[in-house]
């Protein structure tokens, strides 16, 4: 962490992202606008989700933002999980409606009701729909990206002729989600099931991606879902087998969401602003004249000439010819995260070579201006690595796995705060009662994030009661 982030990250985090030119307050508490560079990292990913779901068989679909409460009624627990943040419309045309209409927090009722139509015969299924919407959530304490009133994400629904084939799919979905993180936008995570009390409402086992920030919380980067058969029950969604016999059918939901652009920036951000992977950059190389290059217009030529070479080889590329000197451009190009800068002047171009700067490099590095295209394709997909080994190792680091009891993880907070490092997460036992899960979290703030499938350790007692433990769960502070 730099120092700016150590002093105060959520200031840092914020700075970033309005120096970056992200996304804009709105005067609607916890909902933000997304700028054109902010909506374009989405776009990105949402380009590689899309195209990863449509090679497992999933297809789009959109389903009313407007839910009737008695859709929740009919599945309690989901009711109970979602229902303090839930914004309700209550009047319409002048009129007091007859029933009130939640702005969906999820789409599991909607669509549940829905595919109790749709769903007659084992021939309709599997069913494999997606959607990619916007969502309402009424959090009381808002960080954009990571968690506003309103934000944007994608909810798969699948409907499966039983239980083993709903639990494929849900891990299959799982395993997208963590390729797609790590691969795209080269943040490590640990993969895991979800504890009881941290599982999705309504879900009988909720499976999640968590990815550890710089100051050492964590985020929920994407989670999958097995829903059993208490949604088709719920909403009496039943198909015809073979036997000529009905049965409800068993579901599954998956989700992830626009608090994958605030991890980017928090993972991989630096002091002088935002660092993006090469393949979300919606500039990947910015192309920039130094020196007297006004009265000298082969400079511009040659750039113009790199520019289209570049693009047509399909990278993002700018050419800032502005009239701001060469160190303004520099670090405003710095501070919008762009991967790879490319300086050209009249000496280098009589040297027929160029400057290039990587953004997470310090050092400047002199290439040959005839195989600049070369290189630059290079250095992306080298610096795409670099950034997900170095995350990677920063997340290592922090993962500790020799805290036993909650007397170590209290002197282990108190080192720490008093070396002014991050505490990070933990590897502990567990025993699998919720009153010792919930003591940890009232002592130290550290709530489960998941239990690993393939754990560094294994914990043989509870942190809380020393009893035997029943799982291996890292814990940490979260958004």
């Amino acid at each position: 962490m730099t120092n700016q982030q150590q002093n105060d990250f959520t200031k840092w985090y914020i700075d970033t992202i309005q120096n970056a030119d992200l996304m804009d307050y709105t005067p609607v508490r916890g909902c933000i606008a997304f700028k054109p560079d902010g909506y374009e990292i989405w776009e990105h990913i949402q380009a590689e989700m899309n195209k990863r779901f449509k090679e497992t068989g999933h297809r789009n679909a959109y389903f009313p933002m407007l839910i009737p409460e008695s859709f929740f009624q009919k599945e309690k627990d989901h009711i109970e999980g979602f229902s303090p943040e839930l914004p309700w419309v209550t009047e319409a045309a002048g009129e007091k409606l007859e029933e009130r209409l939640a702005l969906r927090p999820t789409s599991e009722t909607m669509i549940g009701h829905l595919y109790s139509d749709w769903i007659k015969s084992y021939r309709d299924l599997p069913v494999l729909i997606n959607q990619w919407a916007n969502v309402f959530r009424w959090e009381k304490k808002t960080l954009p990206f990571i968690r506003t009133s309103e934000f944007l994400w994608q909810e798969g629904h699948t409907a499966h002729v039983d239980e083993e084939e709903a639990r494929q799919e849900t891990m299959q979905m799982l395993n997208i989600y963590k390729e797609v993180v790590e691969g795209l936008l080269a943040i490590p995570v640990y993969d895991g099931q979800k504890t009881p009390s941290e599982r999705f409402a309504g879900a009988v086992d909720t499976f999640s991606i968590e990815a550890m920030m710089k100051d050492g919380k964590a985020v929920q980067a994407g989670t999958s879902h097995y829903l059993g058969t208490k949604f088709a029950e719920a909403f009496d969604i039943k198909y015809l087998n073979k036997e000529n016999k009905h049965q409800h059918v068993h579901t599954t939901s998956w989700g992830t969401s626009t608090r994958l652009i605030g991890s980017v920036i928090m993972v991989h951000g630096d002091e002088q602003g935002l660092v993006l992977p090469p393949r979300i950059a919606p500039t990947q190389v910015v192309l920039i004249p130094v020196g007297p290059w006004k009265k000298n217009p082969a400079i511009i030529e040659k750039l113009d000439e790199i520019f289209a070479a570049l693009k047509a080889k399909g990278i993002r590329v700018r050419l800032d010819d502005s009239d701001q000197s060469p160190g303004y451009k520099f670090n405003e190009w710095e501070l919008k995260g762009v991967p790879v800068r490319v300086e050209l002047g009249p000496r280098d171009l009589e040297n027929s070579q160029v400057l290039m700067k990587a953004r997470d490099l310090d050092e400047k590095e002199s290439i040959d201006i005839n195989g600049i295209v070369e290189r630059v394709e290079e250095e992306l997909n080298t610096m795409q690595t670099r950034l997900l080994e170095k995350a990677r190792a920063f997340r290592d680091a922090n993962s500790h796995t020799h805290v036993d009891s909650m007397d170590q993880l209290k002197q282990h907070l108190d080192d720490s705060a008093e070396k002014g490092e991050i505490p990070g997460w933990i590897l502990a036992g567990w025993c699998g009662d919720d009153a010792c899960e919930e003591h940890v979290k009232e002592e130290t703030k550290f709530t489960t994030r998941n239990i690993p499938f393939n754990p560094p350790a294994e914990k043989s007692t509870c942190i809380n009661c020393g009893k035997e433990s029943k799982h291996t769960v890292w814990f940490g502070r979260s958004y």
